[in-house]
């Protein structure tokens, strides 16, 4: 007897069930120990900066709301993260600009506490940046993808979206949806907080609009072991102008390999001795402090009016140099540095020159030597990491910045500079500080102290 069974699922059926089935326990689950940033119930580990757009939880995911009358909001993780790897979702309004701040900081000496550091951008716009870098309130544009086709048609406009970024070391590395986005080698902010970011908008923008982030997991530990390679060429700012800073004038005034457009500030040439080029730093070497003693100072070979001058700049222990600026080589004709204006580059807490000069406090880091002390409360930096040094010059007035923030300001040929020069060692030189064009200078003052990123801005005035 023939017995006759009756499945309740048809065998075209059964044979995709099994397909699935297969190709299910075939697929490689991620193995990473990822570690939630967004409990997906709460905005526990969180804290707004800057505007006052509305950040919510709807459904899993934090949603952020534009609002008028309010610049760029923050959304900001409460630990700082150096060298991490972080993934997350993200569905953004089509009329939006948003972005992910990575390595960021806070901090009042910094335009009043504006939100700066890096960007990985969320752009639905046509010019489709989404992944790209960008220096928030700082150098603008680091990593553009306009020769990144592939990245830029990855992004899916009104669905959800995947990031991938990788910040190890001086590297960060980003991934839109999979593919790869952004290679950039900079070494400006080695930790920061995290940020979600919701644009200021115009008056004309409609208000309400949103952006959604969801499953925002980081790993901080083990990361060669995860890491992935990107096949894209790095982008590296060493020495070089950003895509901003081109687009703005700016001018390399060191290009990171030779000596081209520096000579001695004594001499026709660069000196022989004294100085070492080596990984793209330009570095004056210790002789013991005796100023000149090596290879004396150098100047650029051509003279500069109006400026905006750029230097990075790292100390070590007790060390003492200087940026000087309208520089007339031919004042000093005996040895020792040429005369000119003196951002003063000090390490304030070791060399006895923090304590001395006419006008208290005059020879501290940032100052202008010998004439104005910069603010007390300035953001130095620890010895043996980098600080950037701003001078701005224009109509006369100048102004100098430590890593972002100003320290001093103050008008040339006034009459109240001419009663400072009048009460200090530059008396003996007649109109000193008041040329109207001059050289750019880095001192050797027998100390090891470093440089690099040495940029120059020409302004034009209008007549």
């Amino acid at each position: 007897m023939r017995l006759k069974f009756k499945y309740p699922f048809s065998l075209s059926t059964l044979v995709l069930s099994f397909v699935l089935f297969t190709s299910c326990s075939n697929t490689k689950k991620d193995q990473t120990p990822w570690v939630p940033l967004f409990d997906g119930t709460s905005l526990n580990g969180w804290n707004q900066k800057g505007g006052i757009a509305d950040y919510s939880i709807k459904d899993g995911a934090i949603i952020g709301t534009t609002v008028h009358d309010t610049p760029n909001s923050f959304l900001a993780t409460d630990t700082l993260y150096s060298d991490f790897i972080l993934e997350l979702e993200f569905k953004v309004d089509s009329t939006m600009n948003s972005g992910i701040q990575i390595r960021s900081n806070s901090i009042p000496s910094y335009r009043n506490g504006r939100v700066h550091g890096y960007q990985v951008e969320i752009d639905p716009s046509k010019r489709a940046w989404s992944a790209g870098i960008y220096d928030e309130s700082r150098r603008g544009w680091l990593n553009t993808l306009e020769n990144n086709p592939a990245a830029q048609s990855a992004f899916k406009q009104n669905q959800w979206n995947h990031y991938r970024v990788e910040a190890i070391g001086d590297t960060i590395k980003t991934w839109i949806n999979g593919t790869p986005a952004a290679y950039l080698i900079d070494d400006k902010t080695a930790s920061g907080f995290i940020a979600l970011q919701v644009h200021s908008i115009g008056k004309d923008k409609q208000e309400g609009t949103t952006i959604a982030w969801r499953n925002i997991n980081i790993l901080t530990e083990d990361l060669g072991t995860y890491s992935r390679k990107s096949p894209l060429e790095p982008i590296v700012t060493k020495n070089q102008l950003t895509v901003s800073e081109a687009k703005d004038n700016w001018e390399l005034l060191w290009d990171g390999k030779t000596t081209k457009g520096w000579r001695g500030a004594r001499l026709d040439a660069f000196p022989e001795s004294g100085w070492e080029i080596k990984d793209g730093i330009l570095t004056v070497l210790s002789s013991g402090g005796e100023e000149s003693a090596a290879g004396g100072d150098i100047v650029t070979t051509s003279l500069y009016g109006d400026f905006e001058l750029k230097v990075d700049f790292k100390l070590t222990e007790g060390a003492n140099s200087g940026i000087k600026y309208y520089v007339d080589t031919d004042i000093n004709k005996g040895p020792g540095s040429s005369i000119g204006l003196e951002y003063q580059i000090l390490d304030d807490d070791r060399h006895p020159d923090a304590n001395k000069g006419n006008h208290p406090g005059s020879r501290t880091v940032a100052s202008l030597y010998d004439l104005i002390q910069a603010d007390p409360n300035k953001p130095i930096r620890p010895i043996g990491e980098w600080n950037t040094a701003h001078i701005k010059s224009i109509n006369n007035h100048v102004e100098h910045w430590l890593n972002g923030t100003k320290v001093l300001a103050y008008e040339r040929k006034s009459p109240a500079f001419r009663k400072l020069v009048a009460n200090s060692k530059y008396v003996k030189w007649p109109n000193f500080g008041e040329s109207d064009q001059g050289h750019i200078l880095l001192q050797d003052h027998g100390d090891r102290v470093s440089f690099k990123n040495i940029k120059i801005k020409q302004i034009k005035n209008k007549e």
